[in-house]
């Protein structure tokens, strides 16, 4: 069984790999009803084929609001450049992500807003790994989960882009892809 990473555009999850058997042949989305209201749709972004999420690593940002991933400061290219890396969490030999949940501050007018503060994810042995994000916002509803043998395969990114000297909260929301 290879492994390698695939490191994700919103440098807010970062996912490990397992090998597949039978390509991405079909897709679901799957998505959660609480993000935040900010911020643009990046593109989507799929791992290899053959291949599917196992695991994955949040970027926290310091202090912003309650500590979570959303507040932050952005670099030029719209990055959060503060903040630091949880411990990566995996799945089981041979499990593959297949649904989520989101942490997500309300807006709050005209205090500090950070939108997305954390996320758990359930592997398909039903274990849930449980995301070292920050505390602001309440857990929404599970997502749907991929249909029985498939995996989450991909993800897209809701960020909000550089506010030059307001109210930044990164990442609002993601949505899920699920493969064969």
């Amino acid at each position: 069984m290879a492994s390698s990473l695939c490191p994700w555009v919103a440098l807010v999850v970062l996912v490990v790999l397992v090998q597949g058997g039978l390509g991405i042949a079909f897709t679901k989305v799957i998505s959660v009803e609480n993000g935040g209201p900010w911020g643009d749709w990046g593109d989507a972004e799929f791992c290899p084929e053959d291949t599917y999420a196992t695991g994955f690593q949040l970027k926290v940002g310091p202090g912003w609001g309650d500590g979570g991933t959303g507040g932050g400061q952005h670099g030029g290219d719209g990055s959060l450049i503060w903040g630091s890396w949880t411990y990566p969490l995996s799945c089981g030999r041979s499990q593959r992500l297949v649904s989520f949940r989101l942490r997500v501050e309300a807006p709050r007018g005209l205090w500090d807003d950070t939108a997305a503060n954390n996320l758990d994810i359930t592997c398909s042995d039903g274990t849930v790994l449980e995301g070292q994000g920050g505390p602001a916002g309440v857990w929404g509803n599970w997502s749907a989960s991929c249909p029985f043998g498939w995996g989450i395969c991909g993800l897209q990114t809701r960020v909000e882009p550089p506010q030059r000297g307001g109210d930044d909260t990164g990442l609002n929301d993601v949505k899920f892809f699920c493969c064969t």
